[in-house]
């Protein structure tokens, strides 16, 4: 029967179904279609309320006996045989077998979708009003408008309505829907079909299933490899839908085998012996002697029919050995199995049936994009058919995607999860299954008893198994996600079983879908679905859990160790790292080691040997979280050790950029250094300096920043490391680029960048971020400030392009709020948006608070530069609040130009003068010079335009303005300071001065013409000025 849904599947009653006509318009419209969604359906409708197995039995004998067929009215005026296909756009839709396809290909509806559907077409140009559409999809129940519009977007989703102008269907507010497309036949055909042969057999199938979503597919290839090798066995975990695959693939091939489809449940079967006596009854034989094989063969030899053999594991060797009986001795008979494993025979071809497709887990999921996934629509259409979720929304989501990925895409446990909404809430539910997966909660009472519950699905499973597979299937339970045989091997062998009988378990269970095996190029490995996972781990007793457990961490905390003695491990291919490192496993390994008293020094190992793996996947707050643990457990014994300065290096690290600037990062970083130059470590000391060099720069003090470089170039110096040499050129480059030397800046990012194919051989990533990529993205700011934007922006690109490669979220977010200022500065504000954006989302999911604040501040600044200074200026201002509030001072000067600005553009000229008095004090305290030019050019502005213009003043600041520039090497900012100059100058007569002061600027230029700067200056020029 069903095996992986928790829906009930009649027997087909032998003999054609009721035709009496229904009663109300939207049934016999439905029934014109030669469609009958339920027996409530009518009976809600007040017609016929026939049981739902008939209905099957009357769409089987619909496809084998020509029933009438009724002609309808088309949006053409042309009439046809309805139950025949029909066609609209790219679209056929196959009435009889419920099935829609686009250009031949079978599109993925679920079944209360199709029953809309249907009723639709049947009323082309007809508004179906909301109440007999839900009569017709939810027979028999009262559901909200929501349901309904969510299977209204389904079908609009999957018909792609509204895309390059298709339009099929239309809402008429208040009134109900419309099929608004043109309708014709598919193929021209008779007005009947004639009578097919009798079939040798009734068919014997249960109803098909509600729905089933997300297996398109799979229908359309199963049929196929049928009719090319005759023997398919469907091989999944328990669950996962085989069965209701197998019937949806019966019920479909019913034509083709003149209905000649038997169904046989071998799940009831307790002797093995009775295989063959249950394979006869099916077929209607009499068993009249011991061995039924000879006269099953005899019978089955010259007949041509679909022989489904479902849940074949409890008996699988007599069930392999009947079916290849079978299929040698009779060649026209077709044999679909399903089972948990393989029955390996000849001529069986596999068609292994995976879970339903979960949405991804990353921010941002909203309602449209969960649809799109078939796990997500089974839990919300299941959840919408309790009542329990009148309409979807985007809050609700990212909750639904979780659940579904937890529960692995399962069928079964997602319906019965579903299920429970009902009773306790969305929230509620994903909090249950997150505190423990609930084996126990109840499917439908008509499923079979198998079926009922997880926990009875599993003990079925775990009842077939041998011991040695009991006790591997346990201890591989300590496993979180994916693990690779070797680990199996070590953590699953002990004195009791050996190391070759784990591997052969481990084969074992593969084959019985108790492991689910991904493969990718050479590697190969496992994983436990939760729902078997939490299974197996209440089998485990305590003693054999916790011996696993211990294995487990000491495995993890060798393989750390050993990806960190490789070359960047950490770095270049994080995606490699996350596999190897396995992060899933490492957490559960650390909260075992942590939780029990006598495992505590093996935690903190454990924690060393993953503190580079957290730190190349950019989770900060949970190697913020182990960190800390680990030093609490430490003890004065390991004072002044290199565990003790590994782990305040990375409690100031992660704490500096989750959390913000505080004494306790600058304390923990300066402990650190203290101690590796204790212990003479001049390759961590020229990490940490690194470390000190970006808090300082990031809490403002650009002097005490360079300060750090410089003695980070020092030690650089005195050791033989391309590593370490190039990453104190980026620290030194960088700072000079801060404080206003912008020709050094160059020359010290360039060498660091040049040093880079040398620097790769070791990893600077595990450091917090890639000083690689730190130093092209300064670059780029570096040319754009010196004259050159276009290579400035192609630079920024780049260097975005690596950090995206490198998949490592924090040098990704430094790449992308370096890349929006040059974006902004070259005027090209929709890119600026884009990447604000994207750094943003990666704030939210890994943590960077602080960087939460910038992209706000960084949203005001686009805000003021598309026209909207009042909205911009509050976004600053909010934005500079949270910035002190963690100390975060490096955007402060930049953010203060813009704020000014908008200031400005709103009349507030005389706060804007304020704010560049006190932005220009500071400037000159802490060291970020660079700046300088445009703060005094922004003062200017202050000064021309408050109440009493004060032209002098502001003329004195723009050439101190172009002195600077001139002095830094800062080409960009000179051509701004000669345009507001020349700008002054016309308003005061004296146009040809301004007009040969920009010409002078502006033919320094080799580049950028098409940038906005230049093409303003243009502007300029070509106005006369005399």
């Amino acid at each position: 029967m069903c095996e992986e849904t928790a829906e009930s599947h009649a027997q087909v009653p032998r003999g054609r179904a009721d035709t009496r006509p229904y009663k109300s318009a939207g049934a016999r419209r439905a029934a014109t279609l030669g469609y009958a969604p339920s027996a409530r359906a009518a009976e809600a409708a007040g017609g016929f309320a026939g049981p739902i197995g008939s209905i099957a039995s009357g769409l089987a004998s619909h496809r084998l006996r020509g029933t009438p067929q009724f002609p309808i009215s088309m949006s053409d005026d042309t009439s046809f045989k309805t139950a025949g296909p029909v066609s609209f756009g790219p679209f056929t839709l196959r009435v009889a077998q419920r099935l829609l396809e686009r250009d031949g290909v079978p599109v993925d509806l679920g079944g209360r979708a199709m029953d809309v559907l249907l009723a639709l077409v049947a009323n082309a140009n007809t508004i179906v009003s909301k109440r007999e559409l839900m009569a017709l999809a939810w027979p028999g129940m009262v559901v909200s408008d929501g349901s309904l519009r969510y299977q209204i977007a389904m079908l609009r989703q999957a018909l792609g309505d509204g895309q390059d102008g298709a339009r099929y269907l239309s809402n008429v507010v208040g009134r109900g829907y419309c099929f608004v497309a043109r309708i014709a036949p598919a193929a021209a055909a008779p007005d009947t079909q004639p009578e097919p042969e009798a079939s040798p057999v009734e068919p014997g199938l249960p109803a098909q299933p509600v729905e089933l979503l997300g297996r398109a597919k799979d229908l359309a290839a199963i049929p196929a490899q049928l009719a090319r090798t005759r023997f398919v066995t469907i091989v999944g975990s328990g669950g996962v839908g085989k069965t209701s695959v197998a019937v949806r693939t019966g019920q479909d091939m019913l034509g083709e085998f003149n209905g000649a489809v038997v169904f046989v449940d071998l799940s009831m079967l307790l002797d093995p012996g009775l295989v063959p006596s249950a394979i006869a009854s099916m077929l209607g034989l009499s068993v009249r002697s011991a061995d039924p094989i000879p006269s099953l063969i005899a019978y089955l030899r010259e007949r041509r029919m679909l022989l489904i053999l479902d849940n074949c594991e409890p008996v699988i060797s007599p069930a392999a050995s009947r079916a290849d009986g079978i299929f040698q001795a009779a060649p026209r008979i077709h044999i679909l199995a399903s089972s948990r494993e393989a029955l390996r025979v000849q001529g069986e071809h596999i068609h292994l049936l995976d879970p339903l497709d979960n949405p991804p887990d990353q921010p941002g999921l909203a309602a449209r994009d969960i649809l799109m996934y078939p796990a997500t629509r089974l839990f919300v259409d299941r959840a919408g058919a309790s009542g329990a979720m009148p309409e979807l929304n985007d809050e609700d989501a990212p909750v639904i995607a979780s659940i579904c990925r937890k529960l692995d895409g399962v069928a079964l446990a997602i319906e019965l999860a579903a299920r429970r909404v009902a009773a306790y809430g969305l929230q509620q539910t994903a909090a249950l299954l997150d505190e423990r997966l609930s084996l126990s909660w109840l499917g439908q009472r008509t499923a079979q008893p198998r079926h009922q519950t997880l926990q009875a699905t599993l003990d079925w499973s775990y009842e077939l198994l041998d011991m040695p597979e009991r006790l591997v299937l346990c201890r591989l339970s300590v496993f979180v996600g994916h693990f690779s045989l070797e680990a199996a091997r070590e953590v699953a062998a002990d004195q009791e079983l050996t190391q070759v009988q784990v591997v052969d378990a481990v084969a074992s269970l593969a084959e019985k879908s108790l492991l689910s095996i991904r493969r990718s190029g050479t590697s190969t490995q496992y994983r436990l679905l939760e729902s078997t996972r939490a299974y197996a781990h209440s089998k485990a007793g305590a003693d054999l859990a916790d011996s696993a457990a211990r294995r487990h961490a000491v495995y993890f905390r060798k393989r750390l160790e050993q990806m960190a003695e490789q070359d960047d491990a950490f770095s270049r291919d994080t995606a490699r790292a996350s596999d190897l490192a396995d992060l899933g496993n490492v957490r559960a390994a650390l909260a075992w080691c942590f939780d029990r008293a006598d495992a505590r020094e093996l935690g903190v190992s454990l924690v060393l040997a993953a503190v580079p793996a957290f730190m190349a996947m950019s989770l900060l707050a949970e190697c913020h979280d182990w960190s800390k643990r680990a030093l609490a457990e430490l003890g004065t014994a390991f004072a002044g050790s290199a565990a003790e300065m590994h782990l305040q290096a990375a409690v100031g690290l992660s704490q500096m950029f989750t959390r913000g600037h505080s004494d306790e990062v600058r304390h923990a970083l300066e402990r650190s250094l203290q101690v590796a130059e204790e212990l003479g470590d001049s390759r961590s000391q020229v990490e940490l300096l690194g470390r000190l060099q970006i808090f300082h720069e990031r809490i403002g003090d650009f002097v005490e920043s360079l300060s750090h470089a410089r003695r980070c170039a020092a030690v650089a110096a005195s050791i033989d490391d391309a590593t370490a040499q190039a990453t104190a050129n980026s620290l030194v480059g960088l700072c000079h680029h801060l404080v206003g030397d912008q020709p050094r800046a160059r020359h010290f990012l360039e060498a660091a960048i040049a040093g880079a194919p040398v620097s790769r051989q070791r990893s600077s990533i595990h450091a917090g971020f890639d000083f690689h990529n730190r130093a092209c993205i300064a670059l780029a700011r570096t040319l754009w400030l010196q004259g050159q934007p276009s290579q400035a922006v192609i630079v920024a690109q780049r260097a975005v392009e690596e950090a995206r490669h490198l998949n490592h979220p924090v040098t990704l977010c430094i790449a992308l709020i370096w890349a929006v200022s040059v974006y902004m500065w070259v005027g090209d504000l929709a890119r600026a948006e884009q990447d604000i954006d994207r750094f943003i989302a990666y704030a939210e999911s890994h943590s960077l608070t602080p960087y939460l604040a910038v992209g706000r501040g960084v949203n005001g600044e686009l805000a003021i530069k598309r026209g909207d200074a009042a909205r911009g200026v509050q976004a600053i201002q909010e934005s500079l609040i949270e910035l002190r509030a963690s100390r975060y001072e490096l955007l402060t000067t930049s953010f203060n130009i813009t704020l000014a600005e908008g200031l400005n553009a709103i009349g507030r000229n005389a706060d804007a003068l304020e704010l560049m008095n006190d932005t220009l004090a500071l400037v000159h305290a802490k060291g970020d010079l660079y700046n300088l030019p445009e703060l005094l050019r922004v003062k200017a502005r202050a000064l021309s335009g408050a109440v009493t213009p004060d032209a002098a003043s502001a003329e004195e600041s723009l050439l101190e303005a172009l002195a600077v520039s001139r002095q830094q090497g800062a080409r960009s900012w000179e051509l701004r300071v000669a345009m507001d100059l020349a700008r002054l100058w016309e308003k005061a007569g004296r146009g040809g001065e301004g007009k040969e002061l920009l010409a002078g600027v502006l033919a320094l230029y080799t580049e950028g013409f098409e940038t906005a700067d230049l093409q303003e200056a243009e502007r300029l020029l070509d106005v006369s000025m005399d």
